[in-house]
């Protein structure tokens, strides 16, 4: 009997030594699942947040580099005068005049632009001799061999708001205001340019450094310009109740300065026209002329008229040795 309790003792002792070695490898399993997993997830998360290190680094050197040698893509802005039978908006010129007068004219200069001009394009002969009354030139010699100064003429041209390139530069950090005469022409897409940069003034981007005196412009190359934004709404008041808002005035000033780079504008479109039509006019009588004196050339035919009697074609000569009889009778 005692032989018997020992025995079931002894099972009894080894099934829970078993059980209790199973559930100690299920808990060893268990846990290195668990963390292998967490080893996984930590190392998804350090990829994701290495990649988004990699990716902000690379859009922030990116932004730094990005004015080395790249040029954005300027806008195509449907202006009025674009077309075959468009032409200048004169009451835009005549604002765009005003907008150079008060703000471009501070630095740049238009000296290939008289203020006669002016007349009937932008002002009255009276306006644009009050307008020129305004400008003085320096002019002489006079009987004393000296030089005066006096209030300019329609004949004269606008002039320079500096006496010299040396005083131009003095008062503008070293750099040197172009003239605006034919400024539309100075690049590709030109109009669409000036106007982009007259509007394209903004902070920089981060990670770019402005040194002193240089303002930041996304459409000017290299980003950077000595001149910084000079319109703004509200400055002006214009005489036909127009908004002067900043694009405003800088789609006023572009059309004017595109006109003092093609003053012809208009004219060159009125003589296309009128050319076409008198190309339309002489096509009646260039016709007329045409099949009079090419019509017997058009309906000429060339025959083929054989001699009757022998067979042979009359333009044909009988070669050396032959005779009329050699010939085979015609049917």
């Amino acid at each position: 009997m005692s032989y018997y309790k020992f025995c079931w003792s002894s099972a009894k002792a080894v099934s829970k030594k078993s059980r209790w070695n199973s559930s100690s490898s299920l808990s060893t399993s268990s846990g290195k699942r668990i963390g292998k997993k967490v080893l996984r997830l930590g190392g998804v998360l350090t990829g994701m947040i290495g990649g988004c290190a990699m990716v902000l680094h690379f859009l922030d050197e990116s932004s730094v580099k990005a004015l080395e040698g790249v040029e954005i893509e300027l806008p195509s802005y449907p202006w009025g005068f674009h077309g075959v039978l468009k032409a200048f908006d004169h009451s835009a010129l005549r604002r765009g005049w005003l907008v150079y007068r008060t703000v471009c004219h501070t630095c740049h200069s238009l000296r290939y632009v008289k203020f006669l001009d002016l007349v009937e394009t932008t002002h009255s002969v009276e306006e644009a001799t009050a307008t020129a009354s305004e400008f003085e030139v320096e002019d002489g010699p006079d009987d004393e061999g000296n030089m005066y100064t006096r209030s300019c003429k329609l004949t004269d041209r606008v002039p320079d708001p500096y006496p010299n390139e040396q005083a131009a530069r003095a008062a503008n950090s070293g750099a040197y205001p172009p003239d605006l005469s034919n400024v539309v022409f100075s690049r590709y897409q030109g109009i669409d340019f000036l106007f982009s940069l007259l509007t394209g003034w903004m902070e920089p981007p981060a990670g770019i450094q402005v040194a002193e005196g240089q303002y930041f412009n996304v459409y000017f190359p290299g980003g950077f310009v000595s001149m910084p934004s000079m319109l703004f709404s509200g400055m002006l008041e214009y005489d036909d109740g127009t908004p002067a808002t900043e694009s405003q005035m800088a789609k006023d000033v572009v059309e004017f300065l595109t006109w003092t780079a093609a003053q012809e504008h208009d004219m060159r479109k009125i003589m296309t026209l009128k050319g076409i039509g008198l190309m339309l006019i002489l096509l009646v009588p260039i016709a007329h002329i045409y099949r009079r004196y090419w019509s017997h050339l058009r309906s000429r035919r060339i025959a083929y008229v054989p001699n009757y009697t022998t067979g042979v074609p009359r333009s044909s000569k009988s070669p050396a040795g032959s005779k009329k009889g050699d010939s085979l009778p015609s049917r």
